[in-house]
């Protein structure tokens, strides 16, 4: 193994020390040091609970399948761990916003249906085919790309495919008439499968709006046309994490849920999760600690000042790791010793600091818990939403890839650098 810079070609790495385990060469890796081995960083992700998430939303749903929605490197969990936990958890289809999402849980070994949730640029579609991928369509063009895409494989190769009508949100979408004419495309061409049917809610985490309403009766009666043309598409799906919880009509044959997935709720303030629990957590230790005198600022801008000689803890994670510099100033704390502390004023780049005040209990090495559970003290990920003026999904997508996460459960006391 290739030693440091300056070491001869026969030098050896010592083993590296991840949270007390020991992982054997893991301080080199292709001849260059890894900032996780090296920096006291990380996101932990219960893969048991993605399970349990994924079993208790396949109960809610059930008769309909459920897709698991792992597009954004699942939800920045992790989208290939994030699918196995799902897939043994009782989902049946993974879904993803881009082409090389499905690509890259394909060459996972990843082998259960994945749906792409928008229409693929036709330069895409070969990849599409080949990965057995099924994209959503609502175009012409993007009907044309997939069926030559599929021509290229030969035999009696079909392309299963989804139309996707756009009911109200105006994203993406065609209207309902150009929706079931694509399907009549589809179905009367050789080498495609109308395989699916689906749509997109806008208001589905505002139970009481009844926007939704009107968009369930737009889908159904689009389906009706499909019926009375003799289409039946085989899934029929409409429902985001908000709609299968708040919406039972709108199950039809398969929820995506995404947000439920990783026990975070689609809607600021919701109780009534049916026993969801987060999976994310995300840690940093105390990497600096100095008294402050009372009446001095702390950080860029001098905008927080101590009140009292003041324990002041460095800790090494910052905006450019996910942490939202809109907290800056807003109430948040941090979580060490299972004692609430507030974060002292500027989040910066590649660290913050953290007011301990007049506790001189915190030390080097402390665990720091930004979101998650220390004792019975808990941040949470619609915590910091709330204070950076966002949601939760921002959040927990944000957490950038030079954290490393580390999953228990399932797949325990693993190590997944980015």
């Amino acid at each position: 193994m290739v030693g440091p810079a300056g070491a001869g070609p026969d030098a050896t790495v010592p083993d590296a020390t991840v949270q007390g385990a020991t992982v054997p060469g893991e301080f080199e890796r292709r001849g260059r040091w890894e900032s996780w081995d090296l920096r006291p960083v990380w996101a932990e992700v219960d893969l048991d609970a993605i399970r349990h998430n994924a079993s208790v939303l396949s109960a809610i749903a059930a008769p309909a399948w459920l897709c698991a929605v792992v597009k954004a490197d699942g939800y920045g969990h992790g989208a290939v761990e994030v699918a196995r936990a799902a897939l043994d958890g009782g989902a049946r289809w993974l879904a993803v916003a881009l082409v090389e999402e499905g690509l890259r849980l394909r060459r996972a070994g990843i082998d259960a249906p994945i749906l792409v949730l928008s229409e693929p640029v036709p330069e895409a579609m070969q990849a599409v085919v080949e990965h057995d991928l099924a994209p959503t369509l609502y175009t012409r063009a993007g009907v044309r790309a997939a069926s030559e895409a599929a021509r290229r494989v030969g035999g009696a190769f079909t392309l299963g495919v989804h139309i996707k009508v756009d009911t109200g949100m105006h994203r993406v979408g065609a209207t309902a008439q150009e929706a079931v004419e694509l399907a009549h495309v589809v179905a009367a061409d050789p080498v495609l499968r109308l395989e699916g049917f689906c749509t997109h809610f806008a208001v589905a985490d505002r139970p009481h709006d009844t926007f939704t309403d009107r968009q369930i009766e737009r889908f159904e009666s689009a389906v009706e046309d499909l019926r009375a043309g003799g289409l039946a598409p085989m899934v029929l799906h409409a429902s985001n994490s908000a709609a299968t919880l708040w919406h039972r009509r709108a199950r039809y044959s398969m929820v995506r849920c995404g947000i439920s997935l990783y026990g975070l709720s689609p809607t600021s303030g919701a109780t009534d999760l049916p026993g969801l629990r987060p999976a994310f957590s995300l840690k940093a230790r105390v990497s600096y600690v100095k008294t402050v005198p009372a009446g001095e600022g702390i950080s860029y801008g001098l905008r927080y000042r101590v009140s009292e000689d003041s324990t002041v803890a460095t800790v090494p994670i910052g905006y450019a790791d996910g942490v939202p510099r809109a907290v800056s100033g807003q109430g948040a704390h941090v979580l060490i010793g299972a004692r609430r502390y507030p974060i002292a004023g500027t989040v910066t780049m590649d660290q913050i600091l953290v007011d301990c005040g007049v506790d001189r209990r915190v030390s080097v090495g402390d665990e720091v818990v930004l979101i998650g559970r220390q004792g019975d003290q808990t941040i949470s990920a619609e915590d910091v939403a709330t204070l950076a003026g966002t949601i939760c999904y921002e959040v927990v997508c944000g957490i950038s890839a030079r954290v490393p996460r580390r999953y228990t459960g399932i797949r325990n006391a693993q190590v997944t650098p980015r």
